[in-house]
């Protein structure tokens, strides 16, 4: 019979223990040690079972065994403490707080607005998929830790992302597990409902509110019953269903959390997309501000952009949001009709530009245009995007493309292993996770400890994947007499090699399997032995990705190397904390540039592996080859990328040698080299090296840093000034990008002079331009000289811009039909910094005092 209705029941804890719920109750736990102790203490072989979830464990722990505990005086010593000290967490000033107090002040009573369509926080609420979810759930725990006011938005997937099953062939099907919130470290935030449409269809959304230490994550959700049941289903799974459907959870996560978060009275003046996925929160803002405030669209624009931060996670554009002009024109005609705009007029804010312009709506492409702050994930990935998106600012040389960069890291206590974490508190101090100094120090790491480090580990993940095969083979039908070879899967005293991540083509896990005979003799060498552990999810309808894995399991399955070559099933966070920590290679072979950064790196450096991957995402800016610093010592390895071959075949076949090539030459004899001790010297010399250079990047709590000065402050600054005065500021700036397409293409670098004799190197070279500015003044425009080499195709190379000083009015006497053109003449230097050929040229940009930045409109005159 079925349930006509059903609610939670949840366990009755002994007076002395209730402080239990309230730990259980703050997702701080998911990185608290002391924490993790005290429920593991409970009952350890069912807190791995409830796979690390307080929640569940409570839920299903023996009350005789909480009973004995409460009288436990060692026991309720400790979670005293772990109470007092979250407590503290929560509300002592930290980093920020310091940072407010200086000259960088922040308006006081309001946040940051954080929103993704995923965050990983912890195994025990999969609301994730992969990496973008768990870079998001590492941002928030590095915002709480810093004492950042922020505050997170997502939605919350009743099915969330797929349990991974393999067939007997290695083929994945995708099993989805409905999820019940009040078991979750999850509460409801009763009364609150948003009330949104969607094509007409009137949809209500209930919110869930999970403490992430000092942050709260909003997880909007449709499955209500005042909601039509295909409604209800909008928020069934993570990344599911057709265009439309995707197209719907975008409209509730970007409108549905801007307005969940003003039922919820919040006031955040930074509003922050990671990926595309919310950005419809900024059309949700413009229409506020256009029937609230009484602004029109233009100014509207100004004000949103000036409070928006967009973050690019994509290096092709085939990986962007694109939605057919039918839906939009569906779901947003309503909006359009508010706003008092036409669909023609939206869909140019998402429509790409130039010759392959097409009529779909690129969310990147709005992100770019509704936000001031820009960013890639790496120093690379902010060059490929600046290519991708220099289409925006046409005329803008591709390195002013206004997109920055700031480097992706992760959170240091979710993925330290404990060994690690505490010999790092030994040895850097406690301030190893924030202070990028204390790495200096990883020097002094003794070779005893970190071999100790690594051996612990890595005998954890052996013991890890064992018990997983074993599990899975058992569930699959398989004789347990059958299974008696597991046991001498792996072996911890080996070198291990990690490979997990997102299975798609461009990550090419597969690329040793193209040499698979060579792979062979290296599983079965003796005297330098290796074993690789392999894992990952393909996206449900990526066959390319579930036929990599069908590889990778087909040859696992091979008699002669199944136990050094395994593939672990099901992927998940407590998978990959094994693998990050229990490697001692961490191997990445994408395809260049197509790795925007790639975290799981990061990680597994982190607990002393060494990183081995072709030179994309992050670790083109940190890897280094060694010899300029006091070590002498590279800190990785960098395959070589065969960029400049078009066939792609030949060219993983190019790179899957040099791949081998350093695992047969270098990785594996470095591990197998020992002193007189027993130990890998050369190799934990190289630890050191990775340690101490890598150490102060990889952290999430840098990268949140770089988020709050650079992107953060900025936004925050600029929202202040333009809202002031019934947002004057954004009236007027609105008022002057008006003003400046209207006379622009009136506005032409007339002549340039310079004289074109020799000059000695470090002069300065006076160079004269006579503009026209058509109906503009000389106080609405910069122009610039710029002056740099002159390569081979007669182009500046990396130009100097030197701001011109207007020394009056050009116009000839005379001039008949050009009296009144608004001639006007200008003088500048020209630095000459390098010998050989040198060159200027003039270009003009606009100006205004409330103009951050002069490429920001797109508009630029040059020369010639």
């Amino acid at each position: 019979m079925k349930a006509q209705r059903s609610f939670t029941v949840r366990p009755r804890l002994p007076a002395r223990l209730a402080a239990l719920e309230q730990l259980a109750a703050n997702l701080r736990w998911a990185w608290d040690r002391p924490t993790q102790h005290l429920f593991a203490r409970i009952d350890p072989a069912l807190w791995e079972d409830c796979r690390h979830d307080p929640r569940s464990l409570l839920a299903s722990a023996d009350p005789r065994r909480l009973a004995e505990l409460s009288g436990d005086a060692d026991y309720t010593a400790r979670l005293d403490e772990a109470a007092h000290d979250l407590a503290s967490y929560s509300s002592e000033p930290r980093w920020f707080g310091e940072l407010n107090g200086s000259r960088n002040g922040w308006p006081e009573g309001h946040s940051v607005a954080y929103f993704s369509p995923e965050f990983g926080i912890s195994e025990a609420i999969p609301q994730y998929s992969g990496g973008l979810g768990v870079l998001a759930g590492d941002h928030v725990k590095a915002a709480s830790d810093l004492g950042v006011p922020l505050m997170a938005v997502g939605l919350f997937y009743r099915l969330g992302y797929f349990h991974q099953e393999l067939s007997v062939d290695g083929w994945q099907h995708e099993r989805f597990a409905d999820l019940d919130p009040h078991a979750l470290a999850l509460e409801n935030c009763a009364g609150v409902r948003v009330q949104l449409e969607l094509a007409g269809r009137p949809a209500t959304l209930q919110v869930w509110k999970a403490r992430v230490g000092r942050v709260p994550l909003y997880l909007l959700d449709a499955d209500v019953a005042e909601n039509e049941p295909e409604i209800q289903l909008v928020t069934d799974r993570l990344y599911g269903g057709d265009v439309e459907h995707r197209l719907r959870q975008e409209i509730l996560l970007g409108i549905g959390g801007v307005r969940a978060l003003r039922e919820l009275g919040e006031s955040p003046i930074v509003f922050h997309t990671n990926e595309g996925h919310a950005g419809f929160l900024g059309l949700e803002l413009i229409r506020s501000l256009v029937t609230d405030d009484g602004l029109t669209l233009a100014e509207a624009f100004e004000a949103v952009r000036a409070g928006s931060v967009f973050t690019t996670h994509t290096p092709v554009p085939a990986g962007i949001d694109r939605f057919p002009r039918a839906l939009i024109e569906k779901y947003f005609s309503g909006w359009a009709d508010e706003c008092g705009v036409t669909i023609d007029e939206l869909m140019r804010l998402g429509r790409s530009q130039g010759p392959q312009a097409e009529d779909r709506f690129n969310m990147a492409v709005m992100g770019m245009r509704l936000a001031r702050q820009r960013n890639g994930v790496s120093e690379l990935h902010g060059r490929v995007s600046r290519s991708m998106f220099a289409e925006l600012w046409p005329g803008i040389p591709e390195p002013e493309v206004p997109v920055a960069h700031i480097t992706n890291g992760v959170h240091g206590n979710t993925w330290t292993a404990p060994e690690f974490a505490e010999l790092y508190e030994a040895t850097l101090g406690s301030g190893w996770q924030w202070d990028p100094d204390c790495w200096e120090s990883a020097s002094a790491l003794g070779d005893q400890e970190l071999a100790a480090a690594r051996t612990a580990a890595r005998t954890r993940l052996v013991a890890t994947v064992r018990s997983s095969m074993y599990a899975r083979a058992l569930a699959a039908g398989r004789s347990p007499s059958d299974l008696g070879w597991i046991d001498d899967a792996l072996d911890p005293a080996v070198l291990t090699i990690g490979f997990a991540r997102r299975m798609a083509s461009h990550k090419r896990a597969a690329l040793l399997l193209s040499q698979a005979d060579r792979l062979r003799r290296l599983l079965a060498d003796t005297d330098m032995p290796v074993q690789f552990v392999f894992a990952g999810k393909a996206h449900p309808d990526d066959d390319s990705g579930k036929e990599m894995i069908r590889q990778l399991v087909a040859f696992s399955h091979e008699p002669g190397v199944r136990h050094r070559f395994v593939f672990v099933e099901d992927y998940d966070m407590a998978i990959a904390r094994a693998m990050v920590q229990g490697a001692d290679v961490w191997l990445n072979t994408p395809l260049r540039p197509l790795e925007a950064s790639g975290t799981s790196g990061m990680k597994a450096v982190l607990n002393g592996a060494l990183h081995c991957s072709v030179l994309d995402g992050w670790w083109a800016e940190a890897f280094s080859p060694g010899g300029d610093s006091e070590s002498g010592l590279p800190n990785g390895w960098a395959i070589s990328s065969a960029l400049t071959v078009e066939d792609e075949d030949r060219r993983s076949r190019l790179e899957a040698d040099s791949l081998y090539e350093l695992l047969e030459n270098q990785v594996l004899p470095l591990f197998a080299d020992r002193d007189e001790k027993g130990l890998p010297a050369a190799w934990l010399s190289r630890i050191r090296e990775s340690l101490r250079t890598l150490g102060p990047l990889v952290g999430a709590h840098r990268m949140v840093r770089d988020y709050v000065t650079d992107m953060y402050l900025p936004a925050a600054r600029r929202t202040e000034l333009l809202s002031a005065d019934t947002w004057a500021g954004a009236r007027e700036l609105a008022a002057f990008r008006h003003e400046v397409a209207q006379a622009w293409p009136g506005v032409r670098v007339e002549h340039v002079g310079a004289e074109e004799t020799v000059a000695e190197l470090g002069d300065r070279r006076s160079v004269e331009a006579v503009v026209a500015l058509g109906a503009l003044q000389p106080g609405q425009v910069q122009v610039q000289l710029a002056a740099g080499h002159v390569g081979q195709t007669g182009e500046l190379e990396d130009p100097e811009f030197v701001t011109m000083e207007c020394v009056g009015a050009a116009d000839p006497p005379g001039s008949g039909d050009r009296a009144g053109s608004g001639l006007y003449r200008y003088l500048g230097q020209a630095p000459l910094e390098v010998a050989g050929r040198m060159g200027v040229t003039v270009r003009v940009l606009p100006h205004h005092p409330l103009l951050a930045r002069p490429v920001e409109f797109g508009r630029v005159a040059w020369a010639g």
